[in-house]
């Protein structure tokens, strides 16, 4: 999603209307979580640990292996 779209968005998310504002907010929750997994998959493949991504996070090392998953070998 290219920059323009996400502040059209954030501008929407503020809308009189509060299903537009819904649907502006559920868009930018879900481009957000696209992002997250990127950057995560991105930092386990430089050598970040389960362990530094959660506490960027703010969230445990369980937590974020089983939300963005992982092979054994990366527990």
């Amino acid at each position: 999603m290219d920059q323009d779209t996400i502040a059209e968005l954030a501008e929407s998310a503020h809308d009189e209307s509060p299903m537009v504002a819904l649907m502006a907010g559920v868009k930018l929750r879900d481009e957000a979580e696209r992002l997250l997994s990127l950057h995560v998959r991105r930092a386990r493949a430089q050598g970040a640990t389960w362990s530094e991504i959660a506490t960027v996070l703010g969230i445990s090392k369980q937590a974020v292996h089983k939300k963005y998953g992982g092979s054994r070998r990366d527990r």
